[in-house]
């Protein structure tokens, strides 16, 4: 039958896959320093091998026996809808894949895996100067790619697509301009509320080995499985996985931000356990994929802020936290530390920035993106466009490159159009927790008491387990009848640092 072979050279595909993304960890992780050029060559061999199995006649002819290769509609009407989009995502994957000529993909591997190399060292170095040639050339590389997808509105658009199907640049615009506002106001009635919060505590000296067995023990209880993972240390945390039973996380610990490392390691677990919840069985289709990158950010964003950063998870969590660091924490309350933990400054580090002021990071991000793809933003520009956008939406300016427009390892990748799922999963997250608090009894209390296995059940019955049965605005809807909107995130937002910073809310 054409769907099992067709599965079957999937299968191959995703294998390959996974051994790209071992090297791509190793790269970020172990690999010696002078071993990036030959890297670069098995990455881009590996994603060549892939893409000749996607794109050969045999698979070709397998997929024209069930689908209308026009449209990927099935041949055969009576299929299920299951079925009828299962064939759907892997016709378009096909027809995508098939846009993109070999000699691309080869070009496009090899200058992403030196392009990330060259980063890291010109970042350490502070040097833009050394970096800009490579992102010229990947921003040139991404215009091309979406030149090859082709697109109805913008260029912009096709590469978004890759990270959220379904979404369009206008629509997140929308979304955006409906966060906006509030949290600018949100932060500025911070600002004037009057209430200091001292987080200085906080950056003293906290032994980075302790900071590690805690950040273990915390991922634990949150489920992640280390017979099927592990943690280790990278410059920019991230997970990765290969297969539902091979998920892996990095952190990043310094010894004066504690809040660093323990809150890399409960977002990372978030990531972990949606890639260790996929379902096996549907390994290499994309029943077997997360439905999208905003979702899981979604995941990664609900365990860090709506639960990680709750006085509930505290209440547990604080006296056990106090045995591992008696002295920077001597006198210390848990309201005091809660307090210090969801302090709100706008700063210039996406990775450590506030719940309340990280989507403006974002929100910059993206309108950066649409300049250089849609209105060929000079890459040479790009540093004091940065800057002065940092001041514009943040009030803030950098005085380097590392800490300003360097900072992110995304472009040196080409993931154009991978930013703004990270305020998408702000915006799935709130709604989400919302009706995992309707439908699980008294999970405030569980968590209150460590236990959050309840919750990590929840969202393998009700999100990981269901792949890309369908879009992300589809999902957020069957599961919460309600369409996507900024509105429950905001309203968590103004709730939580109503009470944190003692701001007196209108009466309704």
């Amino acid at each position: 039958m054409s769907i099992q072979e067709i599965k079957g050279i999937l299968l191959e595909i995703k294998k390959l896959g996974s051994i790209g993304s071992l090297l791509h960890w190793d790269q970020e992780t172990y690999m010696p320093e002078g071993s990036g050029d030959i890297r670069a060559e098995h990455i881009a061999y590996l994603s060549s091998l892939a893409h000749s199995k996607h794109t050969g006649k045999r698979f070709h002819s397998l997929l024209e026996k069930i689908v209308d290769m026009k449209t990927g509609e099935p041949l055969d009407k009576n299929v299920g809808a299951e079925t009828k989009r299962l064939y759907y995502l892997t016709w378009k994957d096909h027809r995508d894949a098939v846009a993109l000529p070999l000699e691309f993909v080869e070009e496009f591997s090899r200058h992403g895996a030196k392009s990330q190399q060259v980063w890291a060292r010109a970042r350490q170095q502070n040097d833009y100067e050394a970096f800009a040639p490579y992102l010229e050339k990947m921003v040139q590389l991404k215009k091309q790619e979406a030149e090859y997808y082709g697109y109805e509105t913008t260029p912009y658009d096709s590469l978004l697509d890759k990270y959220e199907p379904g979404m369009t640049s206008g629509r997140i615009t929308a979304l955006f301009d409906e966060l906006r506002g509030p949290l600018i106001r949100l932060v500025q009635n911070i600002k004037n509320s009057g209430t200091e919060i001292n987080e200085k505590p906080l950056t003293q000296s906290f032994d980075v080995d302790k900071q590690w067995e805690f950040g273990l023990e915390v991922a634990k209880a949150m489920g992640y499985d280390f017979k099927h993972g592990r943690q280790d240390k990278s410059a920019h945390p991230f997970t990765t996985s290969f297969h539902p039973t091979d998920v892996r996380i990095t952190t990043r610990l310094q010894e004066d931000l504690f809040k660093t490392g323990i809150f890399a390691t409960i977002h990372e677990t978030g990531h972990a356990l949606y890639e260790q919840g996929l379902p096996a069985a549907d390994y290499g289709t994309p029943f077997g994929e997360p439905v999208s990158f905003g979702f899981h950010e979604s995941q990664s964003r609900l365990w860090e802020n709506c639960v990680g950063r709750g006085k509930q998870f505290w209440e547990h969590f604080y006296p056990i936290l106090k045995q591992y660091f008696k002295k920077p924490l001597s006198g210390i309350s848990m309201e005091q530390f809660y307090r210090m933990i969801n302090t709100v400054t706008p700063s210039l580090i996406r990775v450590e920035a506030d719940e309340v002021t990280y989507s403006l990071h974002i929100m910059l991000r993206f309108e950066i993106e649409k300049k250089l793809i849609n209105e060929n933003l000079p890459v040479k520009e790009l540093p004091e466009v940065w800057d002065q956008m940092m001041e514009d939406y943040l009030g803030v300016r950098p005085s380097d490159y590392k800490d300003g427009v360097m900072q992110d390892i995304h472009w040196s990748m080409g993931g154009f159009g991978y930013f703004p799922t990270y305020a998408l999963g702000n915006l799935y997250a709130a709604p989400i927790m919302n009706q995992a608090r309707e439908e699980i009894p008294h999970l405030e209390e569980k968590i209150k008491t460590g236990d959050l296995l309840p919750l990590r059940e929840w969202l393998l019955e009700k999100i990981h387990c269901k792949g890309q049965r369908l879009f992300a605005e589809e999902l957020i809807l069957d599961l919460t009848g309600s369409p996507l909107s900024a509105k429950p995130f905001l309203d968590y937002l103004e709730e939580k640092y109503s009470e944190i910073y003692e701001i007196k809310r209108p009466r309704a």
